[in-house]
């Protein structure tokens, strides 16, 4: 799966604006299988910024790489905004980065009446900063349209935060 033109555009001001600041960027991506460190070292000079990506798919690896605590998963799913918070503080903790992004989520075919297909958290960390989360029901668009959903979503929040 190739990023798109508006991926791109987010990646390359995501660039610009980690560049201008020296501030380094990890993410930890469960649905989106890695297509976030993708999209943003798709581009020319991304070593500059990216520092690292963890690709967490399973709740094992969640737990083992960046230290999601097994009670989350088990009280909440690993599909909700209390392991998407604990998925970005992990890939903070668990690297050299000053700002992570996290994804987990439900990119179908299939899911639940309470967590249905399209469902997708994502959390932010930052060094010093209380960490955010947000929930996003992106809908029945099918598995591809819902990971290109959630790759744009990532990449608008961490421009968001670098525009502050």
């Amino acid at each position: 799966m190739s990023i798109t033109d508006s991926q791109r555009h987010l990646a390359e001001r995501i660039l610009d604006l980690a560049k201008t600041k020296n501030v380094t960027l990890a993410t930890a991506e469960s649905c989106t299988g890695g297509l976030i460190g993708a999209a943003l070292t798709e581009v020319a000079g991304s070593s500059a910024i990216f520092e690292r990506g963890f690709v967490t798919y399973s709740n094992e690896a969640k737990t083992d790489m960046l230290g999601v605590p097994e009670h989350l998963i088990h009280s909440h799913g690993a599909v909700s905004e209390p392991v998407a918070k604990a998925m970005a503080e992990g890939a903070l903790t668990n690297s050299a980065a000053a700002i992570s992004v996290s994804v987990t989520g439900i990119a179908g075919p299939g899911g639940s009446a309470v967590k249905p297909e399209g469902m997708v958290c994502f959390g932010l960390a930052q060094n010093d900063t209380e960490t955010s989360t947000v929930t996003v029901q992106f809908g029945v668009l099918g598995r591809s349209n819902v990971r290109i959903a959630a790759v744009r979503q990532a990449l608008e929040m961490i421009c968001d935060v670098l525009e502050r």
